[in-house]
């Protein structure tokens, strides 16, 4: 293996190995093996094209080309032609994994699930430091400055990660880059490294690379100790896979596993401030009582001071009856209530939005079942868009003495949930207490903190407020007296806990908008977050602290005195709402359908995409030109090779005798149409002067052919040859038949003529020859063979070859005229 394949080989490793650093981060790994197949195979496109060999920028481009090539196979083969060629279809792909990826990377926390788009963030993210570090340490030979990129993809994995085996991962991008360091020459290492390599050991020495090995380790240890700095001085950051681990959704495992959910409440507030509300969900239900009709996604039980988010749970697979609620006492009185459901294929939400709490979940695909929660989660890529699903649920009605009356809870589940943080503010349980003073039981406790948010606590409901963040968030909120649902649940059970309430927070839809038909629109706008607390014999039970949105629940108005919750107004939709005599349009028709009169029922969910006829023209040119290209590309080598053969045994012009003497060759031929680096001495007559010329080119050329033409049936040409050994060498290789060795030794021949002779004579004929042995080396090779040296001739090499002659020459021309701009003008006077 020669030392530029060494030193890819390394690259690739070091890419590879500092690659490990995001295995932690995403749930399951197998993205690694495929980018490392990507990998092999971009770096394997690198070192071919380095072999040709082609200019650095090409090599780039070509290993670029590839890699795109690559991610349009694996992601977007079925928007692409023949699965690989991209066009707009494959690139608006691109675009939509990318905006996947993004939103999940904020809605997931670590370990995430493998989606699409994480998948591509990830192994495009892999290639594309790959491409880099190749480019610096092999096709520019330096290998010292591929650490940065290096060090970009380990201090992004370091940043996010906080598990206990991050040394782990810094030790193996370490070994990678040293690896790197010492695999490259002791030259290149000694530019690089000069300031680091010290003073040399002998007097009068030279500075340079007297040791290699130890200016490696000295430039390793700088970049290495930089590694160490840079994710500490990275800025904090907080959401999705931004947060720590163990607080975002993993995709399950077959029937069992575990999930740390994700935090749907990134995206509230967004949904609530859209300018055009959007449908969502659309359900059929057997209950007349819409007002107890919410939605539930998930629940969050975790609570740091900061937020809520969802625990770590295990999760099962889906039984046929889910078990009693947790708490829910035979007494209680209760009515099952069946419910269709339609998502739109505009939502897609990993969690299962179902009516709590759920006894019987009929759908088709991968979904899993968490037993706490009560709720479904979708595995391995599985979410809600377009889904339909029927929901067999409780519809709980517990009186106000029931939950005035239960019973302490049980020890485990208080400790679990009316846990809350040290760094909460003193002024949440402080306000609890002034706002519950008197109560008797823990249920006119939950009463009275929901009136005073609800209705003489003076807040006013305000969705651009922002969330905030920080120790601080509630402490805000409970001065300045103005949110939106996220923050008067988030208030209310944190103070609920403080009280010795068991709490937690629900996310998922208040009751949506009925309809003329029937049906149950469930839009944008209606998501909503409200606080669950725990009454022993009754279970998790729903509150309605947030002025102005869903209803205010039956259960929470208590026979006591001095309440003033019986005068709560029913907090449902307006009457403006109600559903009128004329169908309903879908809450997503836009105001240009309306007025075309195109908006639908809000049943069946039915977004599918549209026919081919009504696509316009440019269009379907603009992919006839793409296919007429991506053929034209496959076909480039056969066309070129075409175009060549007919240009070199065109026959030359006529030219009247004369001698021209031609000496050797200087260096390998690559160009055409000239005489090939061949020298010819000056005639006494121009005209005679030319033909020579004309006629030593053509022959060169016919020869260049020839060689060629063997090459393309498996004879590699060997440029140290002479002629006539050359011509020995294809004739036997070959396995020729006499006609056909003849015709090589003539041109042969003639090209000595040409080379050596006093006076050379131009030969005639000499394009019939080539022809003979063109069909004589066909008619002995296979059809595999023949088929090669037709569609992609290896002697189409010569191409790139071209390519790289003529970009040299460009950078030395402008490299001259720099030269020339620079150089002092003559006669100028030095100071």
């Amino acid at each position: 293996m020669s030392g530029r394949a060494r030193m890819a080989v390394c690259a690739a490793a070091a890419t590879l190995m500092a690659s490990c650093a995001l295995l932690p981060l995403v749930d399951p790994a197998t993205w690694f093996l495929q980018a490392a197949v990507l990998l092999v195979i971009q770096t394997a496109v690198g070192a071919a094209a380095r072999r040709v060999p082609l200019a650095r920028p090409l090599t780039v481009a070509a290993q670029s080309v590839v890699t795109l090539l690559l991610l349009t196979l694996v992601f977007a083969r079925e928007q692409a032609p023949a699965g690989l060629i991209p066009g707009p279809e494959a690139f608006g792909r691109f675009a939509d994994l990318l905006q996947q990826g993004t939103d999940d990377v904020s809605r997931y926390a670590i370990p995430a699930p493998l989606s699409d788009g994480i998948r591509l963030l990830l192994i495009g993210g892999v290639l594309l430091i790959g491409l880099a570090v190749d480019a610096l340490a092999v096709t520019f030979r330096n290998a010292a400055p591929a650490g940065l990129p290096l060090l970009a993809l380990y201090s992004v994995a370091a940043g996010l990660s906080d598990g206990a085996a991050d040394w782990l991962w810094f030790l193996i991008a370490a070994v990678g880059y040293l690896t790197m360091l010492l695999a490259e020459s002791r030259e290149r290492l000694s530019q690089w490294g000069r300031v680091f390599g010290g003073t040399p050991r002998t007097p009068g020495g030279e500075p340079g690379a007297v040791a290699p090995v130890r200016t490696g380790r000295r430039i390793g240890a700088v970049a290495l100790g930089a590694a160490l700095v840079v994710p500490l001085a990275l800025p904090a950051m907080n959401g999705g896979l931004l947060d720590g681990a163990g607080t975002g959704v993993g995709a399950g495992t077959g029937g069992g596993g575990t999930i740390s959910a994700v935090n749907p409440l990134v995206s509230l507030r967004d949904s609530l401030n859209v300018d055009e509300d959007r449908q969502v969900l659309s359900l059929r239900t057997e209950t007349s009582n819409l007002s107890n009709l919410y939605l539930r996604i998930v629940s969050l039980d975790d609570f740091d001071g900061t937020t809520w988010k969802p625990s770590r749970r295990d999760i099962v697979g889906v039984p046929d009856e889910f078990p009693t609620p947790q708490g829910l006492a035979p007494d209680v009185r209760r009515a099952e209530v069946r419910t269709r459901i339609a998502a739109s294929d505009g939502y897609a939400q990993d969690w299962l939005p179902m009516p709590y709490p759920p006894s019987r979940v009929d759908i088709e695909g991968n979904w899993r079942y968490e037993p706490l929660g009560m709720t479904l989660v979708g595995d391995h890529g599985q979410n809600t868009r377009g889904v339909q699903y029927t929901v067999t649920s409780l519809d709980v009605q517990p009186t106000a003495r029931q939950l005035a009356d239960a019973p302490a809870p049980p020890p485990a589940l208080r400790r679990e949930f009316t846990e809350v943080p040290d760094s909460l503010p003193s002024v949440v349980s402080r306000t609890a207490r002034e706002v519950t003073d008197g109560a008797a039981n823990p249920y006119e406790q939950a009463v009275r903190l929901q009136e005073y948010f609800a209705l003489n606590g003076g807040f006013e409901y305000d969705t651009e407020v922002d969330v905030g963040s920080g120790s601080q968030g509630i402490a805000r909120f409970l001065r300045d007296k103005q949110g939106f649902c996220v923050h008067f649940s988030f208030a209310m059970a944190s103070m609920a806990r403080t009280l010795g309430i068991p709490a937690r927070v629900a996310v998922g839809f208040a009751p949506g908008t009925p309809q003329a038909d029937g049906t149950v629109s469930v839009g944008l706008r209606d998501a909503h977050a409200w606080p669950e607390l725990y009454f022993e014999g009754v279970g998790w039970t729903r509150f309605e602290p947030t002025p102005n949105r869903g209803t205010t629940p039956t259960y929470t108005v208590p026979e006591i005195p001095g309440s003033s919750l019986p005068e709560l107004p029913e907090q449902s939709r307006p009457t403006a709402e109600a559903p009128s005599a004329e169908p309903s349009a879908s809450s997503s028709c836009s105001a240009q359908q309306k007025r075309l009169q195109e908006c639908g029922a809000a049943l069946p969910v039915d977004l599918g995409g549209t026919d081919d006829e009504g696509r316009p023209w440019w269009q379907t040119a603009a992919w006839v030109a793409l296919g007429v290209a991506a053929v034209a590309l496959l076909l480039l080598p056969m066309l070129w090779r075409l175009r060549r053969r007919s240009v070199r045994l065109a026959s030359p012009l006529h030219a009247p005798s004369g001698a021209a003497r031609v000496p050797t060759p200087r260096g390998r031929d690559r160009g055409e149409g000239r005489t090939d680096g061949i020298e010819v001495e000056a005639l006494p007559g121009e005209a005679e002067r030319r033909a020579a010329e004309v006629a030593a080119g053509h022959t060169l050329a016919v020869w260049r052919e020839l060689t060629d033409t063997a090459w393309d049936y498996g004879i590699l040409p060997d440029d140290a040859l002479t002629p006539r050994k050359a011509a020995a060498r294809i004739v036997r290789l070959g396995q020729l038949d006499e006609a056909a060795a003849g015709a090589v030794h003539r041109v042969a021949g003639s090209v000595e003529q040409v080379l050596f002779a006093p006076r050379a004579q131009a030969a005639t004929g000499l394009a019939a020859e080539v022809r003979t042995v063109r069909t004589a080396l066909r008619s002995r090779a296979g059809r595999r063979t023949r088929m090669r040296a037709v569609l992609a001739p290896r002697s189409a090499r010569r191409a790139l070859w071209d390519v790289t002659d003529r970009w040299t020459a460009v950078r030395a021309r402008w490299a001259g005229r720099w030269a020339a701009l620079l150089r002092r003008p003559s006669g100028q006077q030095t100071g």
